[in-house]
C-alpha cells in the first residue's frame, strides 16, 4: 500500500473512531480530536479539567475503540515509582521474578498526575520519554504504541505536586475540557440515568496505529511551513523582536521541542483533514495545545488578569 492509499485509509479510520465514541462521549468534540491527534503523532497528553467531565470515560473509551490494553493509576502522596513500574519478587524457586506494573500498558491513564510525589513523577515521565523502565539494573521495553494521558484538576491545589516546567515540556499537548453546552448536559443526563450499555466497536489495532504513525512521519513538510512554526516558538521568548507588546507579559518562553512538536502536530492534523502535507493552518490548529504549557507568565500578565490563552491568540495574528 502506498503512503497516499494508507493517508486515505486513515482518514476513514479516523472518522469511524470519533462515530465510536460519540456513541459514549457526549459532547467534548475538541478534547476528542486532540486525543486522537495525540495517538497518532505519538505524543502524551495532560487533560486540565474540573472533575465530571469525562476524562476518564474518554481515555477508556477510546483505548476499547482501539483494541488496546489499557491502564488506570490513581496518584496519591504515598504512590512510590515501585508501585507504577513494577518490582521484582522472590517467586517459590528462591529466583527473582519481574511483576510488571500498571505501566505495562499502551494506554495509562495517570489520574490526578500532581498528587504524587516528585518522585514518582519522575519515574513516569521518564516512562513516556524513553518508552522504557529500568528495574533492578535490567531495563524493560514499554508496548508500542505507548499513549500516556494524565489528568489535572485546575481548582484543588492543597496537598498537591505541581509538576516544574520541565516535566510538563515531555507531554506534547495540555488539552483544557470545558463544561459541556446545556443541550448536552440535557443529554448526557438523560443517556447516563437509565439502564443502558453502550457498545463500541474496534476500529483499530496496535499495528495499523504504529503503521499510521510512521506513515505520518514520513508526509513532506514544506521548507516555509517548519520556517513558521520555529518563527512563533520564538516570538514566545522574552526580548523577541517580535509582538514586543505581548512580550512584556511572558516570563519564559518556549524551547525548541515546542516547534518539533508544532511540526509533528501539522502533520497529523493535515492527515486527519485528508491532505498530504501540512500548511500554517495547521500549524495555527495545533498551537494553543502545544505552547499553553511552556509558555510562563509574569506578574503583569497575572495582574492584568492576560491568559496564556490569549497570549498565543495574539500571536498567531497575521
Amino acid at each position: 500500500m502506498t503512503d497516499k492509499e494508507q493517508l486515505d485509509l486513515l482518514v476513514q479510520k479516523y472518522n469511524a473512531l470519533r462515530n465510536e465514541m460519540g456513541k459514549v462521549i457526549v459532547g467534548q468534540h475538541e478534547a476528542v480530536d486532540s486525543l486522537l491527534l495525540a495517538l497518532f503523532t505519538g505524543g502524551h497528553c495532560l487533560l486540565l479539567g474540573v472533575p465530571g467531565l469525562a476524562k476518564t470515560l474518554m481515555v477508556n473509551t477510546l483505548a476499547h475503540t482501539l483494541g488496546l490494553s489499557f491502564s488506570r493509576i490513581q496518584f496519591t502522596p504515598d504512590l512510590m515509582p515501585s508501585d507504577i513500574t513494577g518490582s521484582e519478587i522472590l517467586d517459590r524457586e528462591r529466583n527473582f521474578k519481574f511483576i510488571q506494573g500498571p505501566l505495562f500498558a499502551s494506554v495509562v491513564l495517570a489520574d490526578e498526575i500532581n498528587r504524587t510525589p516528585p518522585k514518582t513523577q519522575a519515574a513516569l515521565l521518564e516512562a513516556m520519554q524513553e518508552h522504557k523502565v529500568t528495574v533492578s539494573g535490567t531495563t524493560y521495553q514499554l508496548p508500542s504504541p505507548f499513549l500516556v494521558l494524565a489528568t489535572q484538576n485546575p481548582i484543588e491545589q492543597e496537598g498537591t505536586y505541581p509538576l516544574p516546567e520541565a516535566q510538563l515540556d515531555r507531554f506534547m499537548f495540555n488539552v483544557r475540557l470545558d463544561y459541556p453546552s446545556f443541550d448536552e448536559e440535557v443529554q448526557i443526563v438523560k443517556q447516563t440515568t437509565v439502564k443502558q450499555t453502550s457498545e463500541v466497536a474496534e476500529v483499530l489495532n496496535a499495528s495499523q496505529i504504529v503503521e499510521f504513525q510512521d506513515v505520518i512521519r514520513r508526509m513532506p513538510v514544506p521548507d516555509n511551513v517548519v520556517e513558521y512554526a520555529v518563527r512563533l516558538v520564538a516570538s514566545t521568548r522574552p526580548n523577541s523582536s517580535n509582538q514586543s507588546n505581548i512580550q512584556k507579559y511572558i516570563s519564559w518562553g518556549a524551547g525548541p521541542r515546542a516547534s518539533q512538536y508544532l511540526i509533528m502536530g501539522a502533520r497529523t492534523h493535515a492527515a486527519l483533514q485528508g491532505k498530504y502535507s501540512p500548511d500554517s493552518d495547521d500549524v495555527r490548529a495545533v498551537a494553543c495545545n502545544v505552547l499553553r504549557h511552556r509558555i510562563v507568565r509574569n506578574y503583569f500578565a497575572e495582574a492584568e488578569g492576560v491568559s496564556t490563552d490569549q497570549i498565543i491568540n495574539e500571536l498567531l495574528r497575521p
